[in-house]
């Protein structure tokens, strides 16, 4: 009866399904188009953007943590809360602390790198699959939020100093995805560093792919409206988490 209660109150993070990947690219993009909007189109600055949208990321965590099954909603709002917050903290250390976009995204790749290591020190497994406990779920979380805000840093590295542009970043980072799908699909390479590959990689897919929409047509973009353009991309996740099946990753039986 414990071990039943166990698996019905921690198996609160989707199976990972084509579905999944959709969405998180869409929420993905709408990270960036939604912390540009704070922080640009309102002049909120990435400073007082980051604040807040931390806030809500830090109820949301906790909400989610705390919950006794997944909720489709609820966990995807978490995840949308980290990728804006990682929008903005990501343009505020790269930009206004002055490290540049090579330096934040080696500094945090540190970040994604310890946490991925100390979760797995603590808990033995960095699988979404193995999340069992509060702790493992914690983990978990700051390492969404901490790849998230270097997927940020990594796309405006490829696209502006890199000199690929929205598009070109946009192609690279879709065809490194593409790459990972066929190591998957070929190889036995371990599926837990493939995922987080892939996890780290579709954000400055979506970081890049959201600055072609709303970047003005004299900087390679298509000068949509942020605000629309983040209007329109909730529609489509709210629309997608409830069309597409939504379940609960199987937790694996040991620890």
């Amino acid at each position: 009866m414990r071990e039943a209660h166990v698996d019905a109150v921690l198996a609160k993070v989707p199976a990972v399904t084509l579905g999944f990947w959709i969405i998180k690219i869409l929420a993905t993009t709408l990270g960036e188009t939604g912390g540009d909007t704070l922080s640009m189109t309102y002049e909120l600055g990435y400073l007082l953007s980051s604040v807040i949208f931390i806030v809500p990321l830090i109820v949301l965590v906790i909400t989610q943590v705390r919950a006794l099954r997944f909720h489709p909603f609820l966990y995807w709002a978490t995840i949308i809360a980290s990728t804006t917050a990682g929008t903005t903290m990501a343009d505020l250390a790269t930009r206004s602390l002055g490290i540049g976009y090579l330096g934040g995204s080696l500094l945090l790749l540190a970040c994604v790198v310890l946490t991925l290591a100390l979760w797995r020190a603590a808990t033995g497994s960095i699988a979404m699959e193995s999340i069992r406990s509060a702790r493992a779920e914690m983990f978990y979380w700051v390492a969404i939020t901490f790849s998230q805000t270097l997927g940020t840093a990594l796309g405006d590295w490829a696209a502006d100093d890199g000199g690929l542009g929205y598009l070109g970043g946009a192609g690279l980072f879709g065809a490194l995805l593409l790459v990972l799908v066929l190591l998957w699909r070929f190889t036995a390479i371990n599926r837990v560093a493939l995922f987080w590959s892939a996890f780290v990689l579709t954000r400055p897919l979506g970081a890049t792919v959201g600055d072609f929409l709303d970047k003005p047509l004299s900087q390679g973009g298509l000068d949509f409206s942020r605000p629309a353009a983040s209007a329109v991309l909730v529609a489509a996740i709210i629309l997608l988490i409830a069309l597409l099946p939504q379940r609960a990753a199987a937790l694996n039986a040991g620890h």
